[in-house]
This record gives structure tokens, sequence and C-alpha cells, in this order.
């Protein structure tokens, strides 16, 4: 199989580029800032016509992750970059892909679980789940996450393209003991005595494991009856309190310190990033996955990172 990932740098791309190329599959990521891969890694962009226009054309499967990160302020120049990096791309791929007389057989974009509205109240699923935007009491930052991932979507699904399957990924958040990732951040905290309660500590944590996202991927490219938008997350998202807490005990920390609201956002403001990410309520749940007979290897929290810490261990001993 051949598979082609735009925006492919990142942990989630180098993720995907690792298990298919083990796997024997031909891989090319797309970059505007090529690398030396065990994979093939090309340059590209998408103001014209180059050499990737080829490449798609030849592919089997397209897994679109471009998109400037969201790890950062949003300052007005990081909102327009976050914003035109997923949409005008997503916009040139359908664009592309649209005119191809052989196309790719499936296109699976990146979404995000961010799209839900705040929820502490019930799990949101893609059938009943409410998405967010508008709410009266929500931080200007969250509604413009929102924008960006209803925007995002729009603009995959606007172009019809009758030989190509499209999924939107709506993803958690991925843990993996890669360095730099989400969970390497969190644990850093673990390790310093400050993994305690952030924020209230009752908002809602959606997270999936890197085995099940890459199971869960696969799974996605198989089932020729998945299109429209997915939800890519655990069955069980649990309040950021208990979330730290099996963090703490995974690691062996005897205790953590708390973070309230207003230290996660003089921290946030330090660190260059947004509180949005550990202060709003992610009660994603994947209910079609689990209507189609999707199997999770790690449904619960408390054993994923359990698994996460040891082999954080492995690679670093």
């Amino acid at each position: 199989m051949k598979i082609l990932i735009p925006g492919g740098t990142g942990q989630i791309g180098q993720m995907l580029a690792r298990h298919f190329h083990a796997r024997g599959d031909a891989v090319t990521v797309l970059s505007r800032t090529p690398q030396t891969m065990p994979w093939r890694v090309m340059g590209w962009d998408t103001a014209d016509s180059g050499p990737w226009v080829e490449e798609l054309a030849t592919s089997d499967v397209v897994i679109n992750l471009a998109g400037r990160s969201v790890n950062c302020r949003y300052t007005p120049a990081n909102r327009r970059s976050i914003y035109e990096s997923r949409i005008r791309t997503t916009e040139r791929l359908n664009s592309v892909i649209a005119g191809l007389s052989n196309p790719p057989r499936l296109w699976l974009n990146a979404s995000t679980a961010t799209i839900y509205r705040h929820a502490l109240d019930r799990p949101m699923d893609e059938g009943t789940g409410e998405l967010g935007g508008g709410e009266p009491s929500a931080p200007d930052a969250w509604n413009f996450s929102i924008k960006v991932a209803r925007d995002w979507e729009d603009a995959f699904f606007a172009t019809a393209t009758p030989g190509t399957r499209k999924v939107a990924m709506r993803s958690a958040i991925t843990f993996s003991p890669d360095h730099g990732g989400t969970f390497e951040v969190l644990l850093n905290l673990v390790r310093r005595g400050l993994g305690g309660t952030m924020g209230g500590g009752s908002q809602f944590v959606s997270w999936i494991h890197d085995a099940d996202f890459l199971r869960a991927v696969d799974w996605l490219i198989a089932r020729e009856d998945f299109a429209g938008v997915v939800n890519v997350a655990s069955p069980n998202p649990l309040p950021n309190r208990d979330f730290m807490r099996a963090f703490r005990e995974a690691w062996g920390a005897p205790f953590g310190l708390p973070a309230s609201t207003w230290m996660i956002e003089a921290g946030s403001l330090l660190m260059r990033t947004e509180s949005e990410l550990v202060l709003k309520s992610r009660r994603v749940v994947p209910g079609r996955l689990l209507e189609s007979g999707f199997e999770f290897q790690y449904p619960e929290w408390q054993v994923a990172v359990r698994d996460l810490v040891s082999r954080w261990k492995g690679v670093r001993s």
C-alpha cells in the first residue's frame, strides 16, 4: 500500500509513518522543511503544482495532518497561521484530488475533539454530540479553536470526490512515550511533584493510547463502509483529578501539588501556550468505532498510563 502524509513531520505524523514503514508500506511525507527520515520525505508547496501532485495521484491513502501547531499563544498572527494552514491546504488537496482520473481511494483528514462544546454533563458522540461555538461563558480562545475545527471540516467535505472516500478524524489527545509529546510534558510535572489536580479538576480529559490510535487508523483504512466524521478517542474519558491521580500512581509519585485556574492561566502565559488545552472539558466518546466492533486494547486510563510510563522508562534506561 502507498501512503501519503502531508504535514507528517510532527509527533502524530512520525508515529504513523513509523507504523506503516515497519509494516512494509511505501510511505511518503510531504513537508515544507524536508528532513532525513527512514521513509521518503518530499518538499511541497500548495501554491504550485510540483512533484507532490504526481505523488498524490499514485497513492492509495492520503492522511492529511498539515497545520500549524496550536501549542502557542493565540496572537492575531498565530491565529491567522493556525487557520489558514489548515483550511487552505485542505481546499488545495480537494481541488487536486477532484481533478485526478485515478485518485486515492481514501482520504483521512485530521480534525479535533475540541469541536464539541465544553461538556461536564454528558458524553459527546458523533450522532448526539453538540458542537461548540458561541457559548456565552466560553472564552474567546475556545471559540476560536471551535471555529477552526468547524471550518476545517466544512472545507474538507465541501468538494465532492466520488472516487475518494473521506473520513474526518476528530481525535482526542494521543499519548505516546515519544520525546516532546504531551505525555512527556505531563510526566515531567508528575516527576517534579507538580502533577496534582489542574483547575477545578472536574473537567473531562479525552485521550487515546498510541497503540489504539494506530489500530483505529488501520480500521478506518480497512472498513470501506466508514465515511464522514469519526471520534478517535478512548471510550472512557475521565475528570482531570482522576486522570492526574492515575498518572501519579503509575509513576509512583507520593503527591502532586494542585494548580488552580489562575496558576494555569499564568503558567500558560509564561509557556507561550493557551490554558484551553487543560481547562476545557472534552468528554468525547467513539460511538461509531464501538458500534462497528472496534475493540480498544487500552480502554482504561489507569492501564494505559502504566504501559506508557513503562515504555518511557524502557527507552531511556
